[in-house]
């Protein structure tokens, strides 16, 4: 989450760090170097770059048949903890397959059935939404991120008197439900924080424990995963870790506020864990080579929908996203996006090859520029070198309201 902006795309901005840019940038990439000649050297050039466009600092690690490289940029550490945003739905959804795996739910139930009453009012009704819309975005629930009154209070000047706020999930869908939906379930698809506040909650019922304590049970703790955690209300980052910069404001030359501290409960199930570049990887890389679920759950997560007709190169499916780089390569991750913290994560279908970075800033950087500097050897001919500092790096994200 972070600065202030008040279009539509409210919580575009780093999911995939990128719909617009790669679908603008597709057709001029190159094709990918072979694995024997990557170095990375267009994944940090992609860094330095975002530096000198003015984010503060910006760190990437990537894994492939060659080993892990790290690199860093301006003021990071290749070992911080970092804020992740919207890469936290697709842990959310992993624990609901799983869930269903065993037994104790099934995704095409109603919502009503696990929450009754909740999903209420404006034309909500939880009657008619299922967990799978959920977790697919097709459920047409408003997003809490995108109330005007929110924004001010939370990614505006009024986020410096409310950083540490708590917020009940009760409050964050309670702000949705005074809102029209974006259209009748399964009818379209519309990016909403909304729908993973309320899948933690499902999360919650099934279990009869907080969604965190699935997470951590079922997936932090069996990957070993140390430098990853649900906060919670924790205000502070662990250590290692570097500040966190952001305007509050739509205008990038305004000034600078350190928003290092917060209280996440603001984003709660959809966007308020940290973590690392290794552990993402490691995440992302047990995730689609089949660790953590089973076939059938596989195929559930990767049954895709469409973004928009017009970016067929995007899809998501359920807490996650798929994308065709212009070189041809695919990719399967998510972006998040959180005060300060623009953060990406993306992995081959196979696992073999991982990438996960982070800058500590909102308002500049292009984050999609590092994702095909290390996928595909090069960045989109025509783009900016400077990082698009014009625009933000994306157009989905998780809790950032950039555009």
């Amino acid at each position: 989450m972070s600065a202030v902006r008040t279009t539509r795309t409210v919580l575009a901005a780093a999911l995939v760090a990128g719909l617009t840019a790669t679908a603008l940038a597709t057709p001029a990439l190159a094709a990918p170097a072979p694995a024997s000649q990557r170095d990375h050297a267009a994944t940090q050039e992609a860094l330095l770059a975002a530096v000198d466009a003015g984010v503060p600092g910006a760190v990437a690690q990537a894994r492939d048949g060659h080993g892990r490289w790290t690199g860093t940029a301006g003021d990071r550490k290749g070992d911080d903890h970092y804020r992740v945003g919207s890469i936290t739905k697709t842990f959310v959804a992993t624990v609901l397959l799983q869930l269903q795996a065993e037994g104790r739910l099934d995704l095409d139930d109603p919502v009503e059935k696990w929450l009754p009453g909740v999903v209420r009012g404006n034309g909500h009704d939880g009657r008619k939404i299922t967990v799978r819309q959920l977790l697919n975005h097709t459920s047409g629930i408003y997003s809490y991120t995108e109330d005007p009154s929110f924004q001010e209070k939370v990614f505006g000047p009024g986020f410096l008197a409310h950083r540490y706020d708590t917020w009940t999930a009760k409050q964050l869908v309670g702000v949705a439900m005074t809102h029209r939906p974006e259209f009748a379930p399964g009818d379209g698809w519309s990016y909403s924080n909304t729908n993973f506040v309320l899948a933690g909650m499902v999360i919650e019922k099934v279990t009869g424990r907080p969604y965190g304590k699935a997470v951590e049970n079922r997936i932090i703790k069996p990957l070993k995963l140390r430098a990853t955690s649900v906060p919670g209300t924790r205000v502070t980052v662990p250590q290692p870790s570097s500040r966190a910069y952001s305007t509050l404001s739509p205008n990038p030359g305004d000034p600078v506020h350190d928003v290092t501290e917060l209280n996440p409960s603001l984003a709660l199930a959809a966007g308020e864990m940290i973590s690392d570049s290794g552990d993402l990887q490691t995440f992302y890389r047990a995730l689609l080579k089949g660790r953590l679920l089973p076939k059938s759950g596989m195929n559930e997560l990767t049954a895709t929908v469409p973004v928009d007709p017009g970016y067929p190169q995007f899809r998501y499916g359920l807490g996650i996203s798929w994308q065709k780089l212009g070189c041809g390569t695919e990719i399967w991750g998510h972006g998040g996006g959180i005060h300060g913290s623009i953060s990406e994560a993306y992995t081959t279908r196979d696992g073999r090859h991982t990438l996960a970075a982070n800058f500590n800033a909102d308002w500049t950087g292009d984050t999609q520029s590092v994702i095909d500097a290390e996928f595909c050897g090069t960045a989109p001919k025509g783009a900016d070198p400077k990082g698009l500092t014009a625009k933000p790096a994306a157009t989905l994200s998780g809790l950032v309201p950039l555009n």
